[in-house]
């Protein structure tokens, strides 16, 4: 890390923060963000120089599966609990002016 991890450290990310922190606090949060610092420094230990990138932990394959054709809704149970309707379609309030 740039910096070691103290508690002016702790104090400065809690003023950015904008919480105020007793002064057990701050040595309790100093000594716990330390450790998590060291654990992560670790990674730094590994080569990985022969491992591939990930871009998910599991190979993912796309599943597919083909169209198949059912039997849809009746349009009048889909609307029956719409608070507005306008002949077969949902009516709700513009997001976009139109320039007209």
């Amino acid at each position: 890390m740039a910096g070691k991890v103290d508690e002016e450290l702790v104090k400065k990310i809690a003023k950015l923060a904008r919480i105020t922190l007793s002064d057990e606090e701050v040595k309790k949060y100093s000594e716990q963000l330390a450790k998590i610092v060291g654990y992560v420094e670790q990674l730094n230990e590994i080569d990985t120089s022969n491992v591939e990138p990930l871009s998910h932990v599991q190979e993912v394959v796309n599943s597919f599966r083909d169209d198949v054709v059912k039997e849809s809704l009746d349009i009048d149970e889909v609307l029956k609990n719409a608070p507005e309707t306008e002949g077969n379609f949902f009516k709700v309030p513009g997001v976009i002016k139109r320039n007209e």
